[in-house]
């Protein structure tokens, strides 16, 4: 895919990624954003994504990104282009899905195994590491500054667990290093956005791991964590990153389950595998998707029942 000749006589861009942003979506997001507004100068752009965490808000052009839509774009014309970005499905835009519908023109950049294919243009590679590697191919190692850098290592190295997870490949780290090249502080991102936990989070995550379950004779462990469990200790949902990681490095284990409740009585599923089981099934029996090794679901049951249901899924594959 030629994103230029894509991009070429677009004067209204709109940007956007998944519902409860990560790094990759995040980094992604951004990182077009400044190719576009260093390249297509006339062109006016706008990213939208819900709040995002306060560690990434360091990466060029995150102060500009819009977390509500205002009237007045529903009064003026539609986009030219609109671009969904880590996103494997239409409605996974969330309060954004209206924008990219009404788009002159759409194009969808996504490294999931579950995509469908929903936009004008196309450009879904599951293989990838990471959408932020999409984007790094569709710029070129020539045309991506430094601040484009920043935002696309930060990407790829939340994506593959600092080059930690499977998805990582030759082609992954040669990237890495080009963008290394860039003059990006790349220990700072690494520690920064990574690593550096709060007080707080570090004391949930202490919860998560004291009550977490086995399950299957040791090959499936699962953690519950409740909106009274969040105001207890002070953190938000984007504070939890991490916890299923954790979950998933315990010996022996197969799949990680993880579940935080978004709503009264409606729980975010967080799945992990190492390598047994493809978890992207699992997410898609319950309304959800992402890849073999990582996938989600949101459902609205009792927590207990999902991770039982879930369980059930998983004995499925293993006896496969």
């Amino acid at each position: 895919m030629n994103i230029d000749e894509i991009l070429k006589g677009k004067k209204h861009i709109g940007i956007a990624g998944h519902v409860n942003p990560d790094g990759d979506c995040i980094g992604a997001s951004l990182a077009l954003y400044n190719y576009i507004d260093e390249k297509y100068q006339d062109a006016e752009v706008d990213v939208y994504l819900e709040p995002i965490p306060n560690i990434f808000k360091f990466l060029n052009k995150a102060d500009r990104i819009k977390s509500k839509i205002e009237e007045k774009v529903y009064e003026q014309s539609t986009y030219d282009l609109f671009i969904a970005v880590d996103c494997g499905s239409i409605d996974r835009l969330g309060k954004f899905e209206g924008l990219f519908s009404t788009a002159k023109e759409t194009l969808c950049i996504d490294h999931h195994v579950t995509n469908n294919n929903y936009a004008d243009n196309v450009y879904v590679v599951p293989e990838a590491s990471s959408t932020c590697e999409l984007i790094f191919d569709l710029i070129g190692d020539a045309n991506v500054s430094k601040n484009a850098a920043e935002c696309i290592y930060t990407g790829i190295i939340h994506d593959t667990g600092v080059f930690q997870y499977k998805c990582t490949s030759e082609k992954t780290m040669n990237i890495a290093g080009k963008l290394m090249k860039k003059g990006i502080n790349y220990t700072k991102i690494i520690d920064d956005t990574f690593y550096t936990k709060t007080f707080n989070q570090n004391k949930i995550l202490g919860k998560a791991l004291i009550d977490s379950e086995l399950h299957l004779d040791g090959k499936c462990v699962s953690s519950i964590i409740s909106q009274v469990d969040m105001k207890k200790y002070n953190v938000l949902p984007k504070h939890l990153d991490g916890i299923i990681n954790q979950l998933r490095v315990t010996k022996d284990i197969e799949v990680a389950i993880f579940l935080y409740e978004i709503e009264e009585k409606k729980y975010k599923a967080s799945l992990r595998s190492n390598g047994l089981v493809d978890v992207s099934k699992i997410a898609i029996t319950f309304g959800g998707g992402g890849h073999v090794m990582a996938a989600g679901f949101s459902l609205e049951k009792e927590p207990h029942i999902i991770i039982n249901d879930i369980i059930e899924e998983v004995c499925k594959q293993l006896q496969t």
